[in-house]
């Protein structure tokens, strides 16, 4: 495939085309090697404030010297947004090729899952320092909350969004949200 139609492809996967559940990124992940073991996160979620905080932490980090990878969800221009080292998105080339070893794993994902699971390839490969991680939607099912070596979480301000996801109640929502933060040992 060409990067036109890794995007297409892509694409065509949608992101409520199956249940929420963190067992397919998983499993992925597993047969990828666990790539998400190999660096450092922080891992952020949020109604209003999850990009801006991305993106002050991203430039603190790379700025201390820190090979520091970034990833957003959505883009704004370029797909390619969305997968960043030290403020320079993926490689057309590279995005193509990571996303085909996840297409040989044969495991069903969604838009999100799949392009989390190429994103940690990617920063697994590139030896990055840390990440700095948004949330796609939510927290507790979301598949960037497969993030196991966190330094730290960040919730930003709770909204009522994606009520028929995740709640239709600020306690609902934040309950959803506030996944992504693990127990201490």
């Amino acid at each position: 495939m060409n990067y036109l139609e890794t995007l297409n492809y892509i694409h065509s996967l949608g992101n409520f085309s199956l249940p929420p559940t963190l067992d397919r990124i998983k499993s992925v992940l597993e047969k990828l090697g666990n790539p998400q073991n190999g660096f450092k996160a922080i891992h952020i979620a949020g109604t209003n404030g999850k990009g801006s905080v991305s993106a002050m932490l991203s430039s603190v980090f790379c700025e201390a010297g820190y090979k520091t990878g970034l990833f957003i969800s959505p883009y704004i221009i370029d797909f390619r947004e969305r997968i960043q080292i030290n403020g320079e998105y993926i490689s057309e080339e590279s995005l193509v090729s990571l996303s085909q070893r996840v297409i040989e794993t044969n495991v069903e994902l969604t838009e999100f899952e799949f392009i989390t699971a190429v994103a940690f390839l990617y920063f697994k490969e590139q030896k990055i320092d840390i990440l700095i991680c948004e949330t796609g939607l939510g927290g507790r099912l979301d598949a960037t909350n497969s993030l196991t070596n966190l330094v730290a979480n960040v919730i930003t301000k709770i909204g009522l969004d994606h009520t028929s996801v995740l709640g239709d109640t600020i306690s609902q929502i934040t309950r959803e949200k506030c996944g992504i933060i693990k127990g201490g040992d």
